[in-house]
C-alpha cells in the first residue's frame, strides 16, 4: 500500500477480529511482503505470491521504463549491480542507497525495476509508516522458484478471485501487463465464461459464487488507495462516476477514505483528533446513519 496504515485498515474492514499487531508480525516473520509490484505501486502480498507476481510484471515494467526514459538498459544494469552489492551487506534506506551509487532520480527508478526490492520492517508498518528501508528479495526470501508465465496465471487468478467476473482488459489494467499476456494465460486456465448486459465476455474462476442482486451488503469503511475503487474496477459500479472526482482528484491522487452503504460509496471519512468522522455525499436513512456511526466507532477504536 502507498500509505502504510491503509493496508491495516483494508484488512480490518475485510477480516473478522483483525488486530494491527497481526500484520506487523507477519511482515517481521516474512510471511507477508511489502514491495513494488503491479502498476509500479506498493502492495502487500504473501511471501508465496511475491516471486510469481514479481516475475509476471517484470518485463512490462522494464519495457515501459525504457520507452519513457532516456536512460539505457546497460546503464541501469550497472547501477543495479552496484546497489545489489551494497544490499548484500545489509538493508539500507532508499535515499542512502541512491546516494551511495550516485544515481539521479530517473536512474534510481530504473534500478528499482532491475532489482527486486522489498521493504524491511519496521519501516512501512503502522508504527513506522515511512517505507524506506529496503533489501533485495533474494536476500529476504531466497531466489525465485517459478516462471513469468506462471506468474501471469497467478495474477489472473488473484484478480478474478477478488473482482471476477471481469474482462481480460480489466485484469491487464490492474496488473500492468499487456492484454495479450492475460489472454494467453486465460487460454491455459479453466475459467467460467459469462456475458454482461451489453454482451461483453466476462471470465471468472470455475464455480466462483455470484451473489444475488438482493444480497445484503453491510456498511464498510475503505482506506485510501483501495483497489476496489480504481479504474480497472469501474465495471463493478461501486463508485458512481459523479462521485469519483470527490475521491480522486489532483489534490488527492492517493484518494480519500470512503465508506460503502449497500455496496456503493456513500461518502468519505477522515481521522480528526483521534476520531473517525464520516461525511456522506447525501442524507442517509436513519438506519444507514446508525450503521455508519457504529462502524465509524469501531474504526476509531482500531486506531486508538
Amino acid at each position: 500500500m502507498q500509505y502504510a496504515p491503509a493496508g491495516y485498515v483494508g484488512l480490518w474492514t475485510r477480516l473478522r477480529d483483525f488486530e494491527r499487531e497481526s500484520l506487523t508480525a507477519a511482515l517481521e516473520r516474512k510471511s507477508v511482503v511489502q514491495a513494488t509490484l503491479m502498476r509500479a505501486t506498493i502492495h502487500l502480498v504473501s511471501a508465496r505470491d511475491y516471486w510469481p507476481m514479481a516475475l509476471g510484471v517484470r518485463e512490462a515494467r522494464r519495457s515501459h521504463y525504457l520507452k519513457l526514459m532516456k536512460t539505457g538498459a546497460d546503464e541501469v544494469e550497472r547501477a543495479a549491480t552496484r546497489a545489489r552489492e551494497l544490499l548484500e551487506r545489509e538493508p539500507m534506506r532508499a535515499p542512502d542507497l541512491q546516494q551511495a551509487i550516485g544515481a539521479n532520480n530517473q536512474l534510481f527508478y530504473g534500478v528499482t525495476l532491475w532489482l527486486d526490492l522489498v521493504r524491511v520492517p519496521p519501516s512501512g508498518t503502522w508504527d513506522r509508516r515511512r517505507a524506506d528501508l529496503v533489501t533485495t528479495a533474494e536476500q529476504w526470501l531466497g531466489p525465485p522458484q517459478t516462471t513469468a508465465e506462471l506468474g501471469v496465471e497467478l495474477l489472473v487468478n488473484r484478480y478474478l478471485s477478488g473482482f471476477g467476473p471481469a474482462g481480460a482488459k480489466d485484469v491487464a489494467t490492474w496488473a500492468g501487463v499487456h492484454p495479450r499476456e492475460v489472454s494467453a494465460a486465460l487460454g491455459r486456465m479453466r475459467v467460467a465464461v459469462h456475458r454482461d448486459e451489453s454482451g461483453r465476455e466476462l471470465v471468472d474462476l470455475p464455480a466462483a459464487p455470484i451473489p444475488d442482486g438482493g444480497t445484503p451488503a453491510p456498511v464498510r469503511f475503505l482506506p485510501v488507495w483501495d483497489a476496489t475503487l480504481l479504474v480497472h474496477a469501474r465495471q463493478a459500479q461501486v463508485l458512481a462516476e459523479e462521485h469519483r472526482p470527490l475521491v480522486f482528484n489532483t489534490k488527492t491522487p492517493h484518494s480519500v477514505g470512503t465508506f460503502l452503504v449497500d455496496g456503493t460509496v456513500a461518502g468519505t471519512w477522515k481521522l480528526v483528533a483521534g476520531r473517525v468522522l464520516a461525511e456522506p455525499f447525501s442524507p442517509l436513512s436513519r438506519a444507514a446513519r446508525r450503521e455508519v456511526d457504529e462502524e465509524a466507532a469501531r474504526l476509531t477504536e482500531f486506531h486508538s
